[in-house]
Parts: structure tokens; sequence; C-alpha cells
């Protein structure tokens, strides 16, 4: 197949591809550096990455991908039992690392090759075709053990070729993000997106806002963030007027992951002049919907299926939803070639996961307007909650509940009742602990919103939200979810 990053053959050898901090590799020196790594791992079968917020992860990946090797990215703050799981699941045969990364015991049976930045090696010939892995991608396992999401190539390239159609998105542009990069979100989308277009990317190590605003006022075009990024950019913003005035330089911001507050698209747009855009995918799925640089931004949706990508809604007994009228919820099914090949060493769950005719199974639960915009209103697992006979999504009363302003934080839930089936129930952390919102007052403001049978029955108050790495609520976690 035609190479992944073409740039690194056919582009400006001294354009700047990668910079981390005060490091950076231009386009020729990546090509260098991924080039001795593909050498060393040439017949390596699967290789593990330890996938920091260094440049050394970069290399490590895009020489796994020059050489036709399947690389896994591991999350450094995985515990042991799970980092356990997947050495044994993925069986790779050794970990690339950067040279002073300490790496905990689970890896001491893997030999270790430690990646160097300024290695001299030439960009091999490709040799690959579109069906091979590139990446195996581990799944939060929410309900057991993680799986492996096995990504091909053409997967990648789908995806990235889509998302530069809809972003208008060209080697002229330089990325500013602060995601971590054993994720799709952060790899993917974060690093190999720019190096695919030719262009730049500028990862901030950890994420803060002087980083955000140092970075556009220093050419960057794109943000990537998840919404507790954009939420604290949304809160900075009324007392750092060149906060507001940097992000109105840019020419995209995109949030991803889970649903970013209307409340928050609104304070941000009012301070900036700027539209948050969302797309939607998963691990197994790469991207499969995004709000077009060249269309209409809504606030709370994710916008219009990808290029490639079909999208139906499905109800309960399988009846595919004819058409659409922006308020029947339906679980999401995909099909097209970003989706990934298997779970490894799991048929079963493979085949569970997608209907016989070869589409896809998200378990997302959204509405579809009339005009193809998709509104995500949670997961079917733990955001669908059926009470007195509807079917509620979680998500648009939590937003309901994030304009209320005595609630920082908030997320929804059902769990049983004897008259209603399930019962709603919002989880706040309240502006002031002192004096948080009652019940009653909660559930009018939502009431008053969106309707009488989706206001909250049951308020718990918390400190904090539970979430991973990816900012993402961890239901679970919570009580009754």
């Amino acid at each position: 197949m035609s190479s992944l990053f073409p740039a690194l053959t056919g582009g400006p050898g001294e354009r700047v591809a990668l910079r981390f901090g005060e490091r950076s590799l231009t386009y020729a020196d990546l090509a260098a550096a991924a080039g001795a790594v593909a050498a060393r791992v040439r017949d390596a079968g699967r290789v593990a990455v330890w996938a920091t917020p260094e440049p050394e992860t970069a290399v490590a990946v895009v020489g796994a991908l020059l050489a036709g090797v399947a690389a896994v990215p591991l999350n450094p703050r995985s515990g042991e039992k799970e980092l356990a799981h997947i050495l044994a699941d993925s069986a790779p045969t050794l970990v690339l690392a950067a040279p002073g990364a300490g790496l905990p015991a689970a890896l001491a049976g893997l030999e270790r090759v430690g990646v160097d930045t300024q290695g001299t090696g030439g960009v091999p010939e490709d040799r690959t075709s579109e069906g091979d892995p590139a990446l195996i991608v581990y799944t939060s396992g929410t309900t057991g053990p993680p799986k492996g999401a096995v990504i091909s190539r053409r997967a990648v390239a789908a995806t990235l070729d889509a998302l530069a159609d809809a972003w208008q998105w060209t080697g002229d542009d330089v990325l500013v993000h602060g995601l971590p990069l054993f994720h799709v979100h952060g790899l993917v989308l974060g690093i190999l997106g720019p190096l695919r277009r030719g262009g730049s990317v500028r990862h901030l190590g950890r994420f803060d806002t002087a980083g955000v605003a140092r970075e556009l006022n220093d050419g960057a075009t794109m943000l990537f963030g998840v919404p507790t990024m954009y939420h604290r950019i949304a809160e900075a913003l009324p007392d750092d007027p060149g906060l507001a005035k940097a992000l109105g330089r840019a020419r995209l911001l995109v949030s991803g992951s889970a649903a970013l507050p209307v409340h928050d698209h609104e304070r941000i747009t009012a301070a900036t002049g700027q539209r948050v855009i969302e797309r939607y995918g998963m691990t197994e799925t790469l991207m499969n919907t995004s709000v077009r640089a060249d269309g209409e931004a809504r606030a709370g949706t994710v916008g219009v299926p990808l290029p490639g990508v079909e999208l139906r809604l499905v109800e309960e007994d399988g009846t595919v939803l004819a058409a659409y009228d922006g308020e029947t919820v339906g679980e999401i099914q995909v099909r097209g070639p970003n989706l990934f090949t298997e779970y490894l060493n799991r048929p079963d769950a493979t085949a569970a996961a997608f209907t016989a005719d070869g589409w896809f199974r998200t378990g997302d639960m959204a509405v579809r307007e009339p005009d193809g915009y998709v509104r995500i209103v949670g997961r079917k697992a733990t955001d669908l909650i059926k009470s007195g006979g509807y079917k509620i999504g979680a998500g648009e009363i939590e937003n309901a509940l994030l304009e209320h302003p005595g609630v920082r934080e908030a997320a929804v839930t059902g769990e049983p009742d004897a008259d209603l089936g399930e019962r709603i129930v919002a989880w706040i952390v309240p502006v002031d602990p002192e004096s948080p919102p009652s019940l009653e007052e909660l559930a009018d403001h939502v009431a008053r919103r969106l309707a009488p049978h989706k206001r909250p029955r049951v308020v718990r108050l918390l400190d904090v939200l539970p979430r991973n790495d990816m900012g993402k609520i961890m239901k679970r976690a919570l009580g009754g979810a």
C-alpha cells in the first residue's frame, strides 16, 4: 500500500514535524530516527511502546509502522494487574521506551530497546498491505479485562483522510495538544494525523491554559482537547483576556473523547468568538462523525458521518429507524473502512460486536436530526435510563444541570424504582459545598428546560466526580450506576 507518512520521504525535510517542549524533530530527523527503529524491530513481531508524553513515543510508533510491525501502546499509569493482562494477551517480543523512562516490574521479562531520537537510519521500502495490523489498542475494560482492538493500516489512513476532508486539514496546519499518547485521540489523531498531512504537532507534555495560549500565539492553528481541558479553559477565560485572544486566532478547536457540556461551548464562544467542534469515535471505530469546518457548528452535536462511514440508529428490537426526527433514541451502528479488524484472541467478543451484515454495535445511544446531525445521549449500559415508560438519555440532563449556577460538575445515572422502573439520580459537585442547591430546586430547573419526566428524583453530593485519564466520568464507580 502507499505509505502512511509520505512526508517522511517526499516532503520538506527541514520542516519541524514534532515538538515536545524544547525538544523538536524535523521530518529529516524523524525519518532517520524512526528508520533506525524500523531496522531494529523489522522481524520482532508485535512490539510494546511505553507511551510517555515524549518524542521517543512518537518515534517508536512511527518506526514500528515503517517496519510493518504492530505497536501496542502501554499506558504508563496502568496498574500491575491490567498491565500484566495486556502483556500476556498481546505477547510483544520487546518494549520500546525512552532511555530514561523507569519501567515497572511487569515489563522485566521483556527485552528493552531504548529509542534514540538522534538515530540514523533510512525509511525502508513499504511492503505492507492495507489489512496489516498497525496498532493494538486496549479498551478501558469497564465490563471485564481490557480487550485489544486490532486496528489496521487501512483504518488509520481512512480515518485521518476523512478528518482531513471534514476539517480542511493540510500540511500548513500546526496542531497543539496535551493528550496522552496511549490512546486513539492523542496518538492516532494527535500525532499520526499531523505526520500524515506533512504538518507539525506541538505537544504540551502536560496540559495547561498558559501553554495553549503560548502555542496559539506562536503560530499553532488547531487545538485538540477533552472536555475537562475545555472546561478549564472556560473557567480561566473571564480573568485571562490573553487566553481569549489566543483562542480567537485558532483555525479549529476540536473536542472529543466525551461530550462537551453546552454551557462550556457557550462560555468559550462568548469570550473568543470561536466555536468548539465535536467529533465522535471509539477505539474500535476510530472516527465516525464530526462537525465539519465548513458546516454549522451546533453545540451538543457530533456533526455528520465522515466520508466513507455509514451510520444508522437501531431500536432495542433490532428495527432500523427509517426516518430521523431529532427525538427518537436508538443505538448507533456503523460500517466502513475505519473499523477495527477484531478483538485480539477474542473471536467470541468480535462476533458479538458485529451484526450479521457487518455493522458494528457501538453501545452508544443517540438521536439524529432530519439533516443528518447526530446528538449522542449516552452509553446504552450506563446512560440510557428507562423511567415511567420513557427512554431518557443522561447526557441532556447533565447539560441542563450544568446550566444551574450552583452546579460545578454533574453526572446522571439511573437506579431501580418500584414505581417508575428506574429513577433519575443526579450526582452533583456544588459550587459552594456549604450551600448546595436542593433536590427541589434542581428538579424544577431540569423540568423547565427539558420535560417533567426528565427531572432528577434523587440528588447526591460529591467533592469530585471520578474520571479516567481521558476525562470521562466513570459512572460505574458511582453507587447505583
